[in-house]
């Protein structure tokens, strides 16, 4: 077993790091949030005092943070990850951030000879309690072989996407397809209902037919068919909304950057970026639905 610093005890992170700590690791924590920390120590973790001592005496960091510049702040600085970390120290993190600081942050932790990957995660709250979250990792192949051991306590799939960001890179293409996807699942549930067609009737017929999707046979945006959909929960998230929102911008920023042309990602970011502006990123993405139908 290992010894793990773990940064980052939100919805996600919080899960993970209990996950870690059900595989019989010696896990130390910190977050900002005292109830957070409580929460994990209570589950037998440590407690560090700040992100720099959580990374100090371990052989591994994992992170779980909410953005680039929270990776940048808690890995950089005279008190950070990387000038506290000791020699051979395995930095992973799970964060969703984008590309380029992904790699500028992986490049400074080489530069202190530390290795490092990215390793964002797909599967939502669910996954993370379950431990079934898909691992995109980004990084040299002996690094990723170093992680995959780890990831695997807190994932049910994990692969090697390439070097340094590509972990990122595959998130942001993933979740843009997924918006997409969700989009266009909910307006075909929306029309075949204002022309008298019935959920359930619909979905027996498409999702055995050419429209079949993942948005649809598993997260069904409709009310009815699939009755583990947030649909059938009043869309309490198992993937906010406004966490689409931020994948679906990164995605936007990356296309921009790498001129790759993604009208329909754009569009996608345009579109949940209206339920944002409504006060209803709170709601899982699959609630787009209600947005199409005029009950926001």
């Amino acid at each position: 077993m290992s010894t793990i610093g773990f940064i980052g005890l939100g919805n996600m992170g919080g899960p993970m790091a209990r996950n870690l700590l059900k595989a019989g690791h010696d896990v130390t924590v910190f977050d900002l949030s005292a109830d957070a920390v409580a929460g994990l120590k209570e589950a037998g973790a440590s407690v560090a005092a700040s992100a720099g001592d959580a990374a100090s005496g371990v052989e591994i960091v994992v992170s779980m943070l909410p953005a680039g510049r929270h990776v940048e702040a808690v890995y950089g600085g005279e008190d950070g990850v990387i000038a506290r970390a000791g020699s051979g120290t395995l930095l992973i993190d799970s964060s969703t951030i984008d590309v380029a600081t992904a790699r500028s942050v992986a490049a400074m932790a080489t530069d202190k000879g530390l290795a490092m990957v990215d390793a964002p995660v797909s599967g939502g709250v669910g996954g993370a309690e379950g431990g079934t979250l898909t691992f995109m990792v980004g990084g040299e192949k002996d690094d990723f072989a170093r992680a995959q051991p780890i990831l695997e306590n807190m994932g049910k799939n994990v692969f090697h996407a390439g070097g340094a960001g590509n972990g990122q890179a595959a998130k942001i293409c993933n979740n843009m397809l997924l918006g997409i996807s969700m989009i266009g699942t909910a307006e075909a549930f929306n029309l075949a209902d204002k022309l008298g067609l019935d959920a359930q009737t619909f979905f027996d017929i498409s999702s055995t037919a050419s429209g079949q999707c993942w948005s649809m046979t598993s997260y069904c945006p409709a009310e009815g068919p699939v009755p583990t959909s947030p649909a059938n929960n009043d869309y309490q998230p198992g993937f906010a909304a406004g966490m689409m929102l931020k994948d679906l911008r990164l995605a936007q920023e990356a296309a921009a950057q790498s001129k790759a042309p993604t009208p329909l990602g754009n569009e996608a970011a345009s579109l949940y970026g209206l339920m944002e502006a409504a006060g209803k990123d709170g709601l899982d993405f699959s609630g787009i639905i209600k947005m199409l139908r005029g009950d926001l």
